[in-house]
């Protein structure tokens, strides 16, 4: 795990406040960005989104596919979690929360919108960075391309559905032309320019060497995409500073209680650990970045979707980072072959 990596909270908590600070200086600059939109997509924020999406798409092995074989229940447990699970229980969370729990904090507009960037979260799930939390398991890393390779092709037909349905329940107004252009702009086509940059490099070693090269460009993107997020949420969160403690309540929540969910299960079907602890972990973590880009799809940079889907990324790192220290501490206790 890189330094960039280990502090991305760090990294992020700086973005969030050069972002506040940004959006208090040069408003104008900022109204600028915000109207550089096409068929309701930001343009600059579609560029730094493909420049966060990319490089882990490139990442992708159809070949390893196949290797679903040697342990179908780490897979099994992963797809139920991810796709039959996770969406469903982080939509009820954000219900419970906004409109019971907090009811009486947040207006009913506001309640909606962030529920609304809870369910994106929920919906998608992790891609590169379970790479690094596998890695910190001594995980089995072809597995886990298995993993994260079948769960990008089951996203680019399942996102859209499963996001659409969740949102009509929280009575939200799904606008199907920009959410399946979302994920055909930031899931099928990164996926298909990865595929085709993997078959043009040929041999693994230049693929590996590609991706170590363009791979900053992923946390660059991201942080540029808070920057402007928070630029916008800026005044927002400085007269109502709460609203990010209680929006990270539902995310909290959610993270440990799927671990929980996935590794227990893990461990019940005899799952070795380095398959065991990465399964869990990819329930666990969000891919945030397309969560991120379609909320502002559908709702705005200004939204309170956009900003709770960039709550989650601030809150991920060092949920994470403690659920790996757990996983590492409770080795002896699963299989290792």
């Amino acid at each position: 795990m890189g330094r960039f990596e280990r502090y991305l909270t760090l990294w992020v908590g700086l973005a969030m406040v050069a972002g506040i600070a940004l959006g208090s200086l040069v408003p104008g600059l900022v109204a600028g960005i915000a109207a550089a939109e096409v068929a309701n997509v930001n343009l600059v924020v579609a560029v730094l989104i493909w420049a966060m999406v990319y490089p882990m798409m490139v990442g992708v092995d159809p070949g390893s596919l196949k290797g679903v074989v040697r342990q179908p229940r780490g897979l099994a447990i992963t797809l139920a979690v991810n796709w039959l699970i996770k969406p469903f229980t982080m939509a009820a969370l954000g219900v419970v929360f906004f409109e019971v729990v907090f009811a009486d904090l947040i207006a009913p507009e506001d309640a909606q919108q962030y529920i609304a960037g809870l369910i994106l979260l929920g919906a998608a799930p992790c891609t590169a960075m379970v790479f690094v939390w596998s890695q910190l398991t001594r995980g089995d890393e072809a597995y886990t391309l298995l993993q994260v390779s079948v769960n990008d092709v089951v996203m680019v037909f399942a996102f859209a559905p499963i996001v659409a349905v969740l949102l009509g329940v929280a009575d939200i107004t799904v606008p199907w032309e920009t959410l399946i252009l979302s994920v055909v702009l930031f899931v099928a086509l990164p996926l298909a320019a990865g595929l085709a940059t993997r078959a043009r490099l040929g041999s693994d070693a230049r693929i590996a060497a590609f991706r170590d090269r363009v791979k900053p460009w992923s946390v660059i993107g991201l942080i540029a995409t808070v920057v402007i997020l928070f630029s916008l949420q800026g005044q927002v969160i400085l007269d109502r500073p709460l609203i990010i403690a209680l929006i990270a309540v539902p995310i909290l929540i959610q993270s440990y209680g799927i671990f929980a969910l996935a590794y227990a299960a893990a461990y019940m079907l005899r799952v070795p650990h380095r398959i065991a602890a990465p399964c869990a972990l990819i329930g666990t973590s969000n891919f945030f970045e397309l969560a991120v880009a379609v909320a502002i799809s559908l709702f705005g940079l200004n939204s309170g979707a956009a900003l709770a889907t960039v709550v989650g990324v601030l809150v991920e790192v060092p949920v994470m980072l403690s659920l790996v220290a757990f996983a590492n501490r409770t080795r002896t206790r699963f299989q290792q072959g």
